[in-house]
């Protein structure tokens, strides 16, 4: 059951004001992913609103949290799918940014939105955090 007796089912990840324009606020929403993923807790995340820029090749490659950080937003990212983590992109959040059809990283699990972000957020037995 991995490193705790009661541990949850998993964790859903909605990231809602991660925004590719304020990259100092990207990094930390991949590393509580990557932690979970070392636990052996399933992980999903759900790219919302701004935040499906990041899917984009080339996008997050270009991003640093910080100018004293090595790793790019995407290192963090690849970091966190080498646990298990799984992106889904809302297929809404893509058409309101003008980026449906576009492709995307390999990376990226598939679309999921609302709904499955809601059955998780509903699921006692799974826990949810909102970046």
């Amino acid at each position: 059951m991995g490193y705790f007796e009661h541990a949850a089912d998993g964790v859903a990840i909605l990231l809602w004001a991660a925004d590719p324009d304020t990259p100092q606020r990207l990094a930390t929403p991949f590393f509580h992913a990557a932690a979970a993923g070392a636990m052996d807790l399933p992980v999903e995340i759900y790219f919302t609103a701004r935040s499906v820029h990041l899917l984009v090749p080339g996008v997050a490659s270009g991003l640093r949290a910080s100018e004293q950080f090595d790793k790019s937003i995407l290192d963090a990212m690849r970091e966190a799918a080498s646990f298990g983590v799984r992106f889904y992109v809302c297929a809404d959040a893509l058409r309101a940014q003008g980026l449906d059809g576009c492709a995307l990283i390999e990376e990226c699990s598939g679309h999921g939105g609302a709904v499955q972000f809601m059955a998780r957020a509903a699921d006692l037995r799974w826990r949810t955090l909102v970046y």
